[in-house]
């Protein structure tokens, strides 16, 4: 045998195991990637799914205090600051119909505890303005989007 010949098929050997060895390298580390980039998708969603809880947090709390300051204004003496509160109120049930159930429900009771016979007199403005939205809410009731925490 010739010794080119031999360093030839040496040299042929060895390039064959490189590539071997480099597909298998190319192999390992696709899927440390594609591994690496699912870790990352589930930790991206996650975030996404938390932001989006905090998201919802935040509108409960900001409805809340708006439907808090509303209450208090309903017995104003000013006609125009419960008119202000009422419209507040009304809006909460536009923007947020999936909270609008209990706002129909306080105008209601409030409503109710006016007792007040104007005779041929028109209502005033405030309690005409809350007829007006129990109406309107009762022409287009909610639609549940949202559960209600205290029924888990």
């Amino acid at each position: 045998m010739d010794t080119s010949f031999i360093r030839e098929l040496t040299m042929q050997y060895w390039v064959s195991r490189s590539e071997i060895i480099r597909n298998f390298g190319l192999l390992v580390g696709g899927a440390i990637g594609i591994y690496l980039a699912w870790k990352r998708v589930v930790a991206s969603n996650k975030q996404a799914d938390a932001q989006q809880r905090q998201a919802e947090l935040s509108r409960r709390d900001h409805v809340a205090e708006l439907f808090n300051r509303a209450v208090g204004q309903l017995k104003d003496e000013k006609l125009e600051i419960r008119l202000g509160a009422i419209l507040t109120l009304g809006q909460i049930c536009t923007d947020f119909r999936d909270l609008s159930a209990p706002v129909i429900q306080l105008l209601s009771t409030h409503l109710k505890q006016e007792k007040v016979d104007y005779g041929e007199t028109d209502a005033p403005a405030d309690i005409g303005e809350i007829i007006r939205i129990i109406a309107v809410m009762s022409q287009n009731p909610p639609e549940r989007t949202h559960e209600s925490p205290r029924q888990n």
